[in-house]
C-alpha cells in the first residue's frame, strides 16, 4: 500500500498494511522548510514546498494542510492579527451585538485572498503527490467556533446563558454553518481527499455536554452531511478531553474523530469501534516537542496496543505539533509506527 491508500483503509475500517500516519505539523513543516508564517499563509507554492519536504524527509501516509485557526473568521469580518512567524490568530469581533446576526449578509467566502491560498495548496499537492499521499484538507473552524470569534469568546459564552438570546444565537451560527460549508464546497472542487473542521470552543473544557448537544452538534452534523454530499469522509476536531461527549460528536456522522492526548485512549476506542475511524492522539507538546526520542516511542507503543487489531486508527498528534519539535522525536513516532526494523 502506498500512502493514500493506507490513510483509506483506515478511514472506511479496514485493514491497512500497517499503521498510517498523519501529520498535524504545519508549523513544524514551515520551519524546517525556512518560511515563516507570513510566507506560509501567503504563498501556496511555500505550503506545498513544506509539506512535501516534510512527507520527503519523514516518509509519512498524509498531510493535513492547515495554515491557522483564523481565515475563515477573517473571511466573516473578524479582526486578525497576522505576526511574522506565528499562526494568524483573533484580534477583535465582527459584531458588537448578538441581535446584529440576523443582519449579516452571506459570506463570500471563495473571494477571500486567504482561503484562495488553502486552495491552491491543495491543489497543487495533489498534482505533487500523484495520489501516492493522502491530501487532507482542512476547512478552518465549525460553526460554534467561528461564531466565538465573530461575536467575541467572552460575549459568545454571555450570550448562550441567556435564554432570551437563544434565537439570535442560532441565527449566528447557521450564518457561521453556511460559511463553513461554502469552504467544504470549495475544498472538494480544489482536489482534497478529505474535508475537516476544529470547533475546540464547542468541548467539555468550555461548555456543558448539553450545550454541546444544542448549540454545536446540530451544525456540526449539517457540515458533516455537505461533505457526504460531495463523496468526501469528514474529520472533526476538538481539542480537550471529550471523553464525556463521545457519544454525541459519534451523532454527528462524522468519519474520522481527531481527538487530544487528554482524551481517554480505550474509553474512544470502546466508543468508536465499527462508527467513526480514531486520528490521534499524542500529547503534541509535553511528549513530541518536550520530550526525547524513548519517551515518544514509549508514548506511541502504549497509544499503538490501545488500538491493536483495530483498523480504524491513524497515528497523529493530539493537535497541532509545535515548530520546535526535534526531528529526531518526531521520527520515533513515525518509526514506532512502521514497527521493527522498518
Amino acid at each position: 500500500m502506498n500512502g493514500f491508500e493506507r490513510v483509506r483503509a483506515a478511514l472506511r475500517g479496514e485493514p491497512p498494511d500497517r499503521v498510517p500516519v498523519m501529520l498535524h505539523n504545519f508549523m513544524m513543516a514551515a520551519r524546517e522548510a525556512g518560511f515563516t508564517m507570513r510566507r506560509f499563509r501567503e504563498d501556496p507554492e511555500a505550503i506545498a514546498e513544506s509539506f512535501a519536504r516534510a512527507v520527503e524527509t519523514y516518509g509519512y501516509d498524509g498531510v493535513l494542510v492547515d495554515v491557522d485557526t483564523a481565515t475563515l473568521a477573517e473571511a466573516l469580518g473578524v479582526a486578525v492579527d497576522h505576526p511574522e512567524d506565528q499562526p494568524a490568530r483573533w484580534a477583535g469581533p465582527a459584531i458588537g451585538s448578538l441581535a446584529a446576526a440576523r443582519d449579516l449578509p452571506p459570506a463570500d467566502v471563495g473571494a477571500h485572498p486567504r482561503v484562495r491560498v488553502w486552495l491552491e495548496a491543495v491543489r497543487l499537492l495533489k498534482i505533487r503527490f500523484r495520489g501516492e499521499v493522502f491530501v487532507r484538507g482542512n476547512c478552518d473552524q465549525a460553526a460554534f467556533s467561528l461564531a466565538s470569534m465573530v461575536r467575541g469568546p467572552e460575549a459568545w459564552m454571555m450570550d448562550l446563558v441567556d435564554e432570551g438570546s437563544r434565537e439570535d444565537a442560532h441565527a449566528l451560527l447557521a450564518h457561521c454553518a453556511a460559511a463553513t460549508a461554502s469552504f467544504i464546497r470549495l475544498m472538494a472542487a480544489a482536489g482534497a481527499d478529505m474535508v475537516s473542521n476544529g470547533d475546540s470552543p464547542a468541548g467539555p473544557d468550555l461548555v456543558s455536554p448539553a450545550f454541546y448537544r444544542a448549540f454545536a452538534l446540530p451544525y456540526e452534523r449539517m457540515l458533516v452531511d455537505e461533505a457526504h454530499a460531495l463523496g468526501l469522509p469528514y474529520a472533526l476536531h476538538i481539542c480537550g478531553d471529550t471523553t464525556r461527549i463521545l457519544g454525541a460528536m459519534l451523532e454527528t456522522g462524522a468519519d474520522a474523530l481527531e481527538l487530544d492526548y487528554k482524551t481517554d485512549a480505550a474509553a474512544a476506542r470502546d466508543a468508536m469501534r465499527g462508527k467513526a475511524t480514531f486520528i490521534g492522539n499524542i500529547d503534541p507538546s509535553g511528549v513530541l516537542a518536550l520530550g526525547t526520542p524513548a519517551l515518544v516511542e514509549r508514548r506511541t507503543r502504549e497509544l499503538l496496543e490501545v488500538f491493536a487489531g483495530t483498523p480504524g486508527f491513524i497515528l497523529n498528534a493530539g493537535c497541532a505539533i509545535p515548530a520546535e519539535t526535534p526531528p529526531a522525536n518526531l521520527r520515533a513516532m513515525i518509526a514506532a509506527a512502521r514497527g521493527p526494523g522498518k
